[in-house]
């Protein structure tokens, strides 16, 4: 069984940005905006980017696993319709898989593996509350 819904799955494959939340070296939160797929396979999200071996999300990651995850949109503005999905979780820094993300991307690739999920606006189209719920031990 899928750990997001037919209809997460739909937004998140219609959507292409995301923010990535890292601990920093400091503990400090380190966020930053990410291209991203969804793996069906393992239900996992997927980065990859240019040379995200040296970057420092990808150190945070090999050196602390625990991430946050977020894509969200405004459906529309009249009527407010916000939209959108928090993962938090863990997530390992591979060596190996980036370059099948994106044209140009290097073999580097951040894997998350969703363990709780706040979903927002994607079930009942218009906001009317978040629904939050643990799918992974």
């Amino acid at each position: 069984m899928a750990v997001f819904s037919e209809k997460e799955i739909a937004y998140l494959g219609s959507q292409r940005l995301g923010r990535l939340a890292t601990v920093g070296r400091d503990g400090a939160p380190h966020t930053v905006p990410v291209g991203y797929r969804y793996n069906p396979a393992l239900d996992t999200i997927e980065i990859g980017g240019h040379a995200l071996g040296r970057t420092r999300k990808f150190h945070d990651v090999q050196r602390d696993s625990r991430v946050s995850f977020v894509v969200d949109d405004l459906a529309s503005v009249d009527p407010w319709i916000a939209r959108g999905i928090e993962m938090r979780g863990s997530a390992e820094a591979l060596t190996y898989g980036g370059e099948a993300l994106g044209r140009g991307f290097s073999p580097e690739m951040i894997r998350v593996y969703p363990r709780r999920i706040i979903a927002w606006g994607i079930e009942a189209g218009q906001y009317s509350g978040a629904n939050a719920r643990t799918v992974r031990p």
